[in-house]
């Protein structure tokens, strides 16, 4: 899912046209060794913290379809994650760098969610929305300038970039649709002989059980001479 969000985040900076005017867009860690390599306007979007929303924690499992309504397994609910990124631009000016995050920034504040078109994976699959929140107040984690202290740079202008997005549950797979009826034996074991074959029980010509199924109630016809209350015995 982590790398299902980076690819929708680069997507919708790419959108913006940063890649076409020549700004390169990356994930790294804006250290200082990384800082004194780069030769090229850049848009870092590192991340830097993963939390899970335990507010949104649900149990039980839900049924998966085919095309044709066959169920075909079971999938527990999906969790949610909130990724922290620190974006930050990278150029031999301060103005060209804020100019850039001016950019970013009215790219991310556009819109509170990531656009469906640009899921990728398993976030295509689920169809849930992914929140964004840029330059938002937040909540918890640490600060910008814990993670510059951590990074060993120098501490500069960055956009907090919070996404909150879904990790598909478990699932679990159904066996196939039974196409043959059960094998019954009746005769046991003589002398090492398996005796009679056996007969096998088929679905052909099963009549409709009903509205209510088999759990509906059945007359049980009762042995000769056992009587019912009220009634003369049989």
């Amino acid at each position: 899912m982590i790398h299902e969000v980076d690819e929708g985040l680069r997507l919708l900076l790419a959108e913006a046209g940063l890649e076409d005017s020549g700004v390169d867009l990356v994930f790294d860690a804006p250290t200082k060794d990384w800082s004194a390599r780069r030769n090229a306007p850049t848009i870092s979007v590192f991340l830097h913290g993963i939390r899970e929303d335990a507010a949104r924690r649900r149990t039980g499992t839900a049924e998966t379809h085919d095309e044709e309504g066959v169920i075909t397994g079971w999938r527990t609910p999906p969790r949610w994650f909130e990724l922290t990124y620190l974006v930050t631009a990278w150029t031999n000016r301060p103005q060209d760098e804020h100019r850039l995050l001016s950019e970013v920034l009215r790219t991310l504040v556009r819109t509170d969610t990531l656009p469906a078109r640009l899921h990728t994976g398993s976030l295509a699959e689920l169809g849930l929305t992914v929140e964004l929140e840029a330059a938002g107040p937040g909540a918890g984690g640490p600060s910008a300038s814990d993670v510059w202290s951590a990074l060993g740079g120098e501490l500069k202008a960055a956009i907090d970039l919070r996404v909150l997005a879904p990790l598909a549950g478990e699932r679990t797979a159904a066996g196939p649709p039974v196409t043959e009826g059960l094998v019954m034996k009746t005769a046991p074991y003589v002398d090492g002989d398996l005796g009679d074959p056996g007969r096998r029980l088929r679905y052909e010509g099963a009549t409709d059980p009903g509205e209510q199924g088999f759990a509906a109630p059945r007359e049980r016809r009762l042995p000769p001479g056992r009587r019912r209350r009220g009634n003369a015995a049989r």
